[in-house]
């Protein structure tokens, strides 16, 4: 989808035909302002050079799809992403209609109900070195604390608090990790100066250690030659 310049239209509920309407009418601003350019440098424009809409909605009717005349083209795309006629170059993704896979999980995320809570899930079961795991945990993470700030919740935003509770609690936790890290690292190059990679690879262990052995581990650095403490933690067991 964004291997080529687009445009993205998120909805929470799915859109009217008013709606869809000024999604084209952006679309097609756009275009406006693509082609204009192209006519001010001279030179001649690429259909591909026009950005293709593409509207996210959690559910859609068969009688907005029909009305639309859009078609699914399942040899080269997913179960529910719904094409209009190639010449408005526009396409609607029903996220309830996705597989759920792994490729279609970031558009999952941003459905309703089951499927928005059963995307979250298994984006907190990926394996934390995915490339995109972090960053979509921090999105959602933050996206629930904003909605907790808001008074007067509806039942639907409650709902979407729930079903990012599971995303935010293993962020939150990341984040106290990467803190505690940063601490240690810190208050041992206030110690010893830049880390070696002798030293560096302490940091982690000492994060393994009772809260209570940590502290006092820390607080007694000003005391521990860099010898010291390398024999010191060399005979713990983490």
């Amino acid at each position: 989808m964004a291997k080529t310049q687009c445009l993205f239209e998120p909805f929470r509920n799915p859109p009217s035909e008013i709606e869809i309407r000024s999604c084209l009418l952006k679309l097609y601003a756009v275009h406006g302002d693509v082609v204009r350019k192209a006519k001010r440098e001279n030179r001649n424009l690429a259909e591909s050079e026009l950005p293709i809409l593409w509207i996210l909605t959690p559910t859609f009717s068969d009688r907005m799809v029909t009305g639309l005349g859009a078609v699914e083209i399942t040899q080269d795309w997913v179960q529910g992403v719904y094409f209009l006629p190639h010449i408005l170059k526009t396409a609607i993704v029903v996220i309830h209609q996705l597989p759920e896979n792994e490729d279609t999980l970031w558009l999952r995320v941003l459905g309703k109900g089951g499927t928005q809570k059963r995307a979250v899930e298994e984006l907190t079961e990926l394996p934390e070195n995915n490339p995109f795991r972090e960053n979509l945990l921090e999105i959602l993470a933050d996206w629930r604390k904003n909605l907790e700030l808001r008074d007067n919740l509806t039942r639907e935003e409650e709902e979407v608090i729930m079903n990012l509770s599971p995303a935010y609690l293993q962020q939150r936790e990341e984040w106290k990790q990467e803190g505690e890290l940063y601490l240690i690292t810190s208050l041992l190059e206030g110690r010893f100066g830049s880390l070696d990679a002798e030293l560096s690879g302490l940091v982690e262990k000492i994060a393994k250690f009772p809260i209570a052995e940590r502290t006092h581990l820390l607080l007694s650095l000003g005391n521990l030659s860099r010898e010291e403490l390398l024999q010191r933690l060399g005979n713990e067991e983490v």
